[in-house]
């Protein structure tokens, strides 16, 4: 491992938004902040999930646009958070924490109903492995155990395969199979910036247009962005 990311490890340390427990306190068990995440924040706004955070751009984004809502980015990946977890110490944002572990794990984190919104933006297809997509069947029924009985997934992607494969084979799929508790689309354009952005009220525009390390870079390459989003039928 190089020592620039050992040096990042080390700092992440110091940032008390930084969370990164041991696989002991996940494995089998429950973290000590499930169901007490908002005693964490210190208030009782409603608490959204980006998962696989990488530098955290939406959680940091978002945070600024929604300071009445809590904001968890979520990656295994401690180098990339860092660059994240320090954007929130220079603006002294509040309302972001940084969870440093396994998406899999998502359960031991948080307790039910107690998430009002998930992000997926940008996350590997997994070509190769459709069940390690992180809007496959497994995924999806961890989802419905956390989130509010109305609320929201949305996915953000570069990936065609990603974005038919949630549209038309998982999220129906799930949905047949799970009758009263499913997901119902609210949001869908495989052109975001093209012809679906002004769909969106002037808040959630600004939202959408916050732009990830790699959605800036798939963009320059030329690749249309596309975008799901669904809400909760409990």
């Amino acid at each position: 491992m190089g020592k620039n990311k050992l040096k990042k490890f080390a700092q992440n340390e110091l940032f008390a938004h930084v969370i990164q427990p041991s696989s002991s306190e996940v494995l089998n068990t429950d973290f000590r902040l499930k169901g007490k995440w908002n005693e964490e924040f210190g208030n009782a706004n409603p608490i959204v999930l980006e998962l696989a955070c990488g530098k955290g751009e939406y959680s940091v984004g978002m945070a600024e646009i929604y300071p009445e809502k809590n904001f968890i980015g979520i990656d295994i990946k401690g180098a990339r958070i860092f660059s994240g977890a320090k954007e929130v110490e220079e603006k002294r944002l509040s309302n972001v924490r940084f969870l440093r572990t396994k998406i899999d794990f998502i359960t031991s984190f948080f307790a039910q109903n107690e998430i009002s919104e998930i992000w997926i933006l940008f996350a590997d297809p997994q070509l190769e492995k459709p069940r390690k997509r992180l809007t496959s069947s497994i995924f999806l029924n961890r989802y419905i155990q956390i989130l509010q009985p109305d609320g929201l997934l949305n996915l953000k992607s570069d990936s065609t395969d990603l974005y038919n494969f949630t549209r038309d084979e998982s999220i129906p799929e799930f949905n047949a199979i799970n009758g009263a508790v499913s997901f119902e689309k609210k949001a869908d354009t495989n052109a975001l910036y093209e012809e679906g952005i002004e769909e969106f009220d002037e808040t959630m525009q600004a939202v959408l247009n916050i732009r990830t390390f790699y959605e800036q870079m798939w963009l320059e390459q030329g690749k249309k962005i596309m975008f799901l989003s669904y809400g909760m039928r409990k």
